[in-house]
């Protein structure tokens, strides 16, 4: 079933600062799922995980400065970042949402969780680090990543994909030309996706992770060349209330490529009664 989505809207919130959202799903008592996105990506890399929520009630946003949102006049930290997302959600009429937040976006959802806790009441952080003091991935990896050329062009991003991201990428040319097109949709521009990096500068979560109260799943894939496993684990373990999920054979976008396998493990997750830790623990 295709999920009933209300569109998209521009958000003003802060002075000249305004946020692309969608909403999509049908409403329910249960909070929407507030989707913090990765590097660089626009909310259009949202709808295969949509997709496979069906009508579960989801928000996603452009992050400032990135796809159609506006690009701030100086680099923010990712405390104002954080605050920028409250804001939204005070706009939004939504007093406490479930947050997901892939990647950088999981950094951001770490952050948010911390600076306002009353407004997250689960945390789904998958494909995540906690920051500066994380294992790094793969030197030559990284150095690709520290440019938006792959949002850029199109033929670039399905040369370097296959090393970027690994898995199922690397094996479904399909897929690599539905994500190469989703990315040219809306372009990061190359101050937004600075200002993006510059948010993690000095930023990490390991210092006050074990003051998280809330219920967390973390997810992982263990073939992730830009963020490896053991920063799950690391998550994890510092997280008083954290279920740890390892998909097999996941790469770095294993949320988007096993969408119809990860998405039911959100659900369950968010659905139940009991503590995260007493979830199963994959190991």
């Amino acid at each position: 079933m295709e999920p009933e989505t209300s569109g998209m809207e521009m958000v003003e919130v802060g002075r000249e600062l305004r946020l692309r959202v969608s909403a999509a799903g049908r409403p329910s008592e249960r909070p929407p799922l507030l989707l913090c996105n990765g590097l660089g990506a626009g909310l259009e890399l949202w709808q295969p995980v949509r997709d496979a929520l069906g009508s579960w009630p989801t928000v996603a946003f452009d992050a400032p400065g990135v796809g159609a949102s506006d690009v701030p006049g100086y680099p923010p930290t990712m405390r104002g970042i954080a605050g920028t997302v409250a804001r939204l959600l005070d706009r939004l009429g939504l007093e406490r949402v479930d947050v997901l937040g892939v990647s950088w976006g999981g950094v951001l959802a770490q952050e948010l969780a911390r600076r306002h806790p009353d407004r997250v009441r689960r945390l789904v952080l998958a494909a995540t680090s906690p920051g500066l003091i994380a294992v790094p991935g793969d030197p030559r990896v990284l150095l690709r990543m520290a440019t938006p050329l792959r949002y850029w062009s199109r033929p670039y991003f399905e040369r370097v994909a296959p090393v970027l991201y690994g898995g199922e990428i690397r094996d479904d040319p399909a897929l690599l030309q539905r994500q190469g097109w989703h990315r040219s949709l809306h372009q990061v521009t190359a101050r937004g996706y600075l200002w993006q990096l510059l948010a993690l500068r000095r930023w990490t979560s390991l210092l006050w992770l074990h003051r998280l109260p809330q219920e967390t799943l973390v997810l992982a894939g263990d073939r992730d060349p830009i963020v490896p496993l053991v920063n799950a684990q690391l998550l994890a373990a510092r997280i008083p209330r954290a279920d740890l999920h390892i998909v097999p054979g996941g790469s770095h976008l294993f949320l988007v490529t096993r969408s119809d396998e990860v998405a039911p493990v959100i659900t369950a997750f968010l659905r139940a009664d009991a503590p995260a830790a007493d979830l199963s623990r994959a190991a």
